[in-house]
């Protein structure tokens, strides 16, 4: 193999990883996202509404494994109804991930009163 042969497979292969990971690293919902291990929370909707009380929290996450499995729930009207919240005052967001593509979780944070 001729050396400039040999020096374009090396920048084709660099500039492919390249845009793979640009690609790769802002798939994840969330401010900032690390290529080991990241958890974080960001805010989400405010309720303008101020006489709506924050005396109840509910959760709902999915979970994707290999980025092949995804399962949950973390719509925020799906979340409320099942916790009895009939007034969200809140909507904030959590997200984890392990190794990148390994593990991750989205969450959506719900806070209401009950009706």
């Amino acid at each position: 193999m001729s050396q400039s042969r040999k020096f374009y497979v090396i920048v084709r292969i660099y500039l492919s990883l390249f845009l793979l990971s640009i690609v790769a690293m802002n798939c994840a919902s969330g401010p900032v996202s690390g290529l080991l291990y990241s958890k974080t929370s960001f805010p989400g909707t405010i309720n303008p509404d101020v006489s709506v009380r924050r005396e109840s929290r509910a959760q709902g996450c999915i979970h994707n494994f290999l980025t092949l499995f995804s399962v949950g729930n973390a719509g925020a009207g799906e979340i409320a109804f099942k916790n009895g919240i009939a007034r969200i005052s809140l909507i904030d967001h959590s997200s984890m991930q392990i190794l990148t593509l390994l593990y991750r979780n989205y969450c959506t944070i719900v806070i209401g009163e009950k009706g």
